[in-house]
């Protein structure tokens, strides 16, 4: 059974999430988008702290949410290192319930992905509407996950620490539903030092969308789609395989 983003970054996933991250967010692309957009601003997804504490020793007023309480703990360890004050919230998107509303709302990466299906995406959508100021805007990337080729199957992807700790995640399986859309990993976290090693298997499901499909989900929550963007900022092509949608919210509420 696929694990709850709220339950699978938790223990073992939290602590080796850091380690073992492909690319850490490039605060850059954030910064601009609300300096356009404006503030207050709100990163939902904000994990342990990448970009949202960079953008806040910036001094930009940006507030972040994850149904993560693992990650969230984590991110406030990093602030508290920091010295930055930042104010988070452990809520999932899709039912989250603040008393600010924000003009700037946006994700750190393909986070959105992680919602399991149309339904819950859509709610995800009205909540960031409701949450949004007239006027504002939502940043909200997206990608359809290659399948993993068959020799990296089984394949581990390493990181050692300073204190000689090594890092393993390794991906046992793999199924996709096309249909569905759906991808979903076997992933093998492990952690080995010299007296023990801590091994745990967690399910990690990918849901994707179509370009035309989430528009019209973003659509129906009342939001319009300003643009559909490269990575680089362009416009994306219509078979681009990753891409950013450009909300905004209705001038009047």
């Amino acid at each position: 059974m696929e694990s709850e983003p709220s339950q699978f970054y938790t223990g073992i996933v939290a602590e080796l999430y850091g380690p073992l991250r492909s690319v850490v967010p490039d605060p850059e692309p954030y910064a601009h988008f609300i300096s356009r957009s404006g503030e207050p601003a709100l990163e939902l997804g904000c994990g342990d702290g990448d970009p949202i504490l960079e953008l806040r020793a910036r001094g930009i007023d940006v507030e972040g949410l994850d149904s993560s309480a693992d990650m969230l703990w984590r991110c406030r360890e990093a602030a508290l290192e920091r010295g930055i004050d930042v104010v988070l919230h452990e809520q999932p998107m899709q039912t989250m319930d603040l008393e600010r509303k924000y003009q700037s709302i946006y994700l750190a990466g393909p986070t959105f992905n992680l919602v399991p299906d149309d339904a819950v995406a859509e709610s995800a959508l009205v909540r960031i509407k409701q949450h949004l100021r007239p006027g504002g805007s939502a940043l909200i990337p997206l990608f359809v996950p290659a399948p993993t080729p068959e020799e990296q199957l089984g394949k581990p992807k390493m990181h050692t620490m300073p204190d000689g700790v090594e890092m393993r995640v390794t991906v046992v399986e793999e199924r996709r539903d096309d249909a569905t859309r759906t991808q979903t990993r076997i992933l093998c976290y492990e952690r080995i030092s010299a007296t023990e090693t801590v091994s745990e298997e967690r399910s990690w499901l990918i849901h994707w969308y179509t370009q035309a499909g989430f528009r019209e989900l973003a659509t129906g929550a009342g939001l319009t789609v300003a643009a559909v963007l490269s990575p680089e900022g362009g416009l994306a092509a219509d078979d681009d395989q990753t891409f950013v949608f450009l909300l905004t919210a209705p001038e009047k509420s």
